[in-house]
């Protein structure tokens, strides 16, 4: 079989291209190294099952040569991290919605299955217990830029059930909660290797607002398991799934962590919202799958904790 991973030199995307690689399929990766790095594909600079192309999912031909020649689609390609969206907020927006729709149209036009990669962003400022995939969207107004990445992939969502249903393109939509692992960098915003480059460093882990609000950490290789099998299962066609894990933890409980496994004596010290983004910020209190669906359909269950995952990124980090 041969794929197309679109973000394939991304964090996801890299470990996505490693999987498929490693089950003897061909790959082809379209990625323009905006936030994904050549340097995470190196390990397989010399497999002939990997094809390279430096490019856009802007470029509506170049997206439509790439789906052409594979057999299936996944995309992961998009402009991710609070940072990046809050600055740049134009780029991003035509990014993940004129992107998307490109592959889409290649995809409908070639007849190619699709799995597109949403967020958990979709569910905004719902904090209830256990998000499952019918709750509804809780985003604030629109000049609050940081809720334009949600309307974005709420956005492709729509695009990818209405192809389904009114094209009969095989669609899948996978929504990513906090995924974390060796590859993912704190450039843009990412709290866990944000903190953990910080405690290798001696540098102060900063905690943007009071530390109390709460997320479920997943490691990046469940999860690319999870997509596997989400892509591969005839039940998934078609409709939104959670991809999380539901271990809650408060954001300073996880900076304590990250000193503890680090051994490092950084201080832990706290930072407004609006010192750090812009006034009038919002973020969520609480964020927590319900991951109940993506098991009933493929009998996912992750086998990696947050300790893990901090020890992976410890180790991926520390010889640089």
């Amino acid at each position: 079989m041969k794929y197309l991973v679109t973000g394939g030199a991304g964090f996801v995307g890299s470990h996505l291209v490693d999987n498929l690689l490693a089950n003897k399929h061909q790959v082809l990766v379209l990625d323009n190294l905006s936030t994904g790095r050549i340097l995470n594909l190196k390990a397989h600079e010399l497999d002939k099952n990997l094809e390279f192309v430096n490019g856009s999912i802007l470029d509506q031909e170049l997206v439509d040569s790439c789906v052409k020649k594979v057999n299936r689609v996944f995309h992961l390609a998009a402009a991710v991290g609070v940072f990046n969206i809050v600055q740049h907020p134009l780029e991003s927006l035509t990014t993940n919605i004129k992107g998307s729709e490109n592959v889409f149209e290649a995809c409908l036009a070639h007849s190619k299955p699709v799995l597109i990669t949403s967020s958990s962003e979709i569910y905004g400022k719902n904090t209830s217990d256990q998000l499952s995939e019918e709750d509804d969207r809780v985003v604030g107004a629109p000049q609050k830029i940081r809720w334009s990445y949600s309307d974005a992939k709420a956005i492709d969502e729509s695009m990818a059930i209405a192809l389904h249903n009114q094209k009969g393109l095989e669609t899948r939509i996978v929504r990513l909660f906090n995924t974390v692992g060796p590859r993912q960098v704190g450039f843009y915003g990412m709290v866990v290797p944000r903190f953990v480059e910080a405690a290798l460093r001696g540098d102060p882990i900063t905690i943007y607002g009071t530390g109390k609000q709460t997320r479920c950490f997943g490691h990046v290789l469940d999860v690319v398991d999870a997509i596997i099998r989400v892509e591969s299962s005839s039940a998934t066609v078609g409709k939104p799934i959670n991809i999380g894990i539901n271990q809650e933890i408060s954001i300073l409980d996880l900076a304590s962590k990250v000193l503890a496994i680090t051994g490092s004596d950084s201080q832990i010290i706290f930072q407004d919202y609006e010192d750090v983004y812009a006034k009038g910020f919002e973020d969520m209190e609480r964020r927590v799958p319900n991951n109940s669906l993506l098991k009933q359909l493929t009998g996912w269950n992750p086998t990696r904790d947050i300790d893990q995952i901090i020890q992976d990124l410890v180790s991926h980090l520390k010889p640089n």
